[in-house]
């Protein structure tokens, strides 16, 4: 009777632990965003052609997403030029347009078991760690469906109402204004890979992996380019700090930056400082 049920028993313990293993990889997203930058021109009604010519259209970054373990890690990637500052004279003196991305430390890490998110984010010369919860949007699955890196992928759509910050430069004069903002979200999910992660924030919404983003018909959109099985699991871990805030602390912090930023940068010699 042994030597039947002893090697029965190891295949269904095997069978047990293949079956609850978490999958785990790596992707590499780039993102594209669509710039919105007003400035007013000499005579306050709008830009003179050659400030409207030199206004930069997009800005594209890479991303790595790494999962494993039903966690994620999401950081952006090092590019090789980083130089997107760019300056020339108008009528109304020199402009300076300074393209501000996320930190090179900034991460978010998620505990999907947990329904955990926490972030560590970069402003100025300091960091903090800034911890939430995850809040799943209301998709509304597609029967549509599109092949994204040799994996079958299903469409699913939602939308988002946050606040947006939109930044205006009149007469020598920065003026920031908050709105509410309604995006549509337009994704691409693969059910074959079985984690729910995805982009930046688009973590725990869908019961698959997300390989593509599109909101508000291109004004932003994550792409995933390369997909590989190999992920350094060690590297998926939480942000360490000595402390700890909330999502609108740190919102207070951001707005006391930019206050700071405007009062430096004010006079003849302006700045336009985009950040995404």
């Amino acid at each position: 009777m042994k030597k039947v049920f002893f090697p029965l028993f190891l295949f269904l313990a095997f069978g047990t632990a293949v079956h609850s293993q978490s999958p785990a990889g790596k992707v590499t997203f780039e993102r594209t965003v669509q710039l919105q930058i007003r400035i007013a021109g000499p005579d306050g009604n709008g830009p003179t052609p050659e400030m409207e010519n030199m206004l930069p259209r997009t800005r594209t970054d890479r991303f790595e997403l790494s999962y494993a373990n039903n966690q994620s890690l999401w950081k952006q990637l090092e590019e090789e030029d980083d130089n997107n500052d760019m300056s020339f004279n108008g009528n109304g003196g020199n402009v300076q347009i300074r393209m501000i991305g996320a930190g090179g430390d900034d991460i978010i890490f998620t505990n999907l078991t947990e329904a955990k998110r926490v972030e560590q984010r970069e402003l100025g010369t300091k960091k903090f760690i800034i911890e939430d919860s995850i809040r799943p949007l209301s998709w509304k699955l597609s029967d549509e469906t599109k092949t994204i890196l040799g994996h079958l992928c299903r469409k699913a759509t939602s939308q988002r109402i946050q606040p947006r910050t939109t930044m205006i430069m009149e007469n020598g004069k920065m003026e920031r204004k908050e709105i509410q903002d309604t995006s549509n979200i337009v994704v691409w999910f693969a059910s074959d890979i079985p984690v729910s992660a995805g982009p930046a924030e688009y973590q725990g919404q869908l019961p698959g992996l997300i390989l593509e983003i599109d909101v508000n018909n291109g004004r932003s959109t994550y792409k995933a380019i390369e997909l590989s099985a190999k992920v350094d699991q060690a590297a998926i871990k939480e942000p360490k700090g000595p402390k700890r805030i909330t999502p609108a602390e740190f919102a207070k912090e951001r707005e006391k930056m930019m206050e700071e930023m405007q009062k430096n940068n004010g006079g003849p010699g302006r700045m336009i400082r985009i950040s995404n």
